[in-house]
C-alpha cells in the first residue's frame, strides 16, 4: 500500500546561514590547497584571465560549499571517482585490456551509467506524484544524486581522455552536442536537486527529471548516430580559452531556463488541479513557491546568460575578427535574452505575476530550446560545426 502524502504549504524558510565548523574549515582549506596547486602547476601559462577565473572559481565554490552541504558531498565524490578512472589510464590501462574501464570508469560507460540513473530517477519522481509513494520520491532523489555525480565525473574523465589520441587534442569536454548534453542533464539535476532542499518538496522532480530523460535520450541518439560520443581533435575556432569559460557559463543558464519551464508547467497544472482536486493539486508544492522557483530561476539564469553572452562575444572577436555578426547563435542567443529581460521587467510590475507569468515562463522552453539545439542542428552560419 502506498503512502499518501500532501506537499507542504509554503513557509517562510530561514535563510541559511554559515556555520564555521570543522567541515566548513576543511572545505576552506581543500579549496585553498587546490587553488594553489592549479596555479603552482600552470602559473608559467597563467595572464590576467586566468587569475580572474580562478578567482571566480575560488570564490564561487566556497560560497556554494558553505551554503549547501551537499554540495561538498558532490565534489569530493566526483573528485573521488574521476581520481580512479584518471588513475587507471595513468597506470598504462585501457578499455581495450580493462574490463573495470571499458564497463566503469570509461567516460561513455558512465555516461550510460547516468543514463540508467536519470530513467530510475524520473520513475520514483513519477511513483511520488502520482501514486503518494513516499519510499518512491527518496529514491527519486537518491538515484538524481548519482546521476549527477556520474555526470560530472565521466566529464572530468574524458577531459583526461582527450590526451590519450595525442596530447595536441587535449581539450575541456564541451565541444560538441554530445559533450555538452552531458553536462546540461548533470547541471540541470544538479541545480534541481539544490531547489528540492530549499524548497522541502520533491513534487517538481517530476517534471525536471522526464525533461533529463528527453535530453539524454537525445544524447545517446547522437553518440550512436552521429559517432559524436568519439573523441577527436577540435577545430581551429574552438581551439580558445574562451571555451572553458563561455560554454559552461550558457550552461548554468540552460539549466536554470529548464527548471524555470517546469516549474512553470507546475504551477499552471497545480491552479488547473485545485479547481478539480487532483491529486496534482495535493502533491505539487504551492503557487506561490513554485512561482518562487520559476522567477528565482530565470534571474539566476539570465545573469550567467549575459555573462555568458558577453565572453561570447569577446571570443568571436579574437577569432572571427568582429563581436557580432548577426550569426544565427548570436541572433537567437539576442532573442532568449529579450524573451528573458521582457520577463524579469514585467515581474517588477506589481500586477504582472501568478498565470501570465507562468505561461510566459513555460512558452520560453521554445525559444531557448531552438537557441540551445535548434539553431546548431538546422541552420548554418559560423557556429555549423555544430550542425548534425
Amino acid at each position: 500500500m502506498s503512502v499518501q502524502t500532501q506537499e507542504p504549504a509554503l513557509t517562510p524558510t530561514a535563510p541559511r546561514r554559515f556555520h564555521w565548523g570543522w567541515p566548513e574549515l576543511g572545505w576552506l582549506t581543500f579549496l585553498t590547497l587546490g587553488a594553489l596547486t592549479v596555479w603552482s602547476i600552470f602559473r608559467a601559462q597563467f595572464w590576467l584571465w586566468q587569475y580572474i577565473i580562478l578567482a571566480l572559481w575560488y570564490v564561487g565554490l566556497l560560497w556554494f560549499g558553505l551554503k549547501w552541504p551537499h554540495f561538498r558531498s558532490l565534489t569530493l565524490s566526483v573528485l573521488a571517482i574521476a581520481g580512479i578512472g584518471v588513475g587507471l589510464y595513468g597506470a598504462g590501462l585501457n578499455p581495450h585490456n580493462s574490463l573495470i574501464l571499458r564497463y566503469g570508469f570509461q567516460s561513455n560507460a558512465m555516461f550510460v551509467w547516468m543514463s540508467v540513473a536519470i530513467a530510475l530517477s524520473a520513475m520514483g519522481y513519477y511513483g511520488y506524484l502520482f501514486r503518494g509513494a513516499r519510499l518512491a520520491g527518496i529514491w527519486g532523489q537518491r538515484f538524481a544524486w548519482v546521476a549527477s555525480t556520474l555526470g560530472f565525473a565521466g566529464l572530468a574523465i574524458r577531459w583526461r581522455e582527450t590526451y590519450l589520441g595525442h596530447p595536441s587534442w587535449g581539450h575541456i569536454p564541451v565541444s560538441n552536442i554530445y559533450d555538452v548534453m552531458v553536462l546540461f542533464c548533470a547541471m540541470t539535476i544538479l541545480f534541481y536537486l539544490y531547489h528540492e532542499e530549499d524548497t522541502d518538496s520533491r513534487g517538481l522532480g517530476a517534471f525536471v527529471l522526464p525533461l533529463v530523460l528527453v535530453a539524454d535520450v537525445f544524447l545517446l541518439w547522437v553518440g550512436a548516430a552521429y559517432h559524436l560520443d568519439r573523441i577527436q581533435p577540435l577545430i581551429p575556432a574552438l581551439q580558445s580559452f574562451w571555451m572553458k569559460i563561455h560554454v559552461p557559463s550558457m550552461f548554468v543558464a540552460y539549466a536554470n531556463f529548464y527548471i524555470s519551464a517546469m516549474a512553470a508547467l507546475a504551477w499552471l497544472l497545480k491552479d488547473r488541479g485545485e479547481a478539480k482536486g487532483s491529486v496534482l493539486a495535493r502533491r505539487l508544492p504551492s503557487r506561490e513557491l513554485l512561482e518562487r522557483t520559476f522567477t528565482g530561476t530565470i534571474s539566476f539564469g539570465f545573469l550567467f546568460f549575459t555573462v555568458g553572452t558577453i565572453l561570447g562575444a569577446v571570443w568571436a572577436a579574437r577569432a572571427w575578427g568582429g563581436f557580432w555578426s548577426w550569426d544565427p547563435k548570436e541572433t537567437w542567443a539576442l532573442i532568449v535574452w529579450l524573451n528573458y529581460a521582457g520577463f524579469l521587467h514585467a515581474r517588477s510590475q506589481k500586477n504582472w505575476h501568478g498565470r501570465p507569468m507562468a505561461w510566459w515562463a513555460f512558452t520560453s522552453l521554445i525559444v531557448v530550446t531552438f537557441c540551445f539545439i535548434g539553431v546548431d542542428l538546422f541552420l548554418g552560419g559560423l557556429h555549423s560545426y555544430g550542425k548534425l
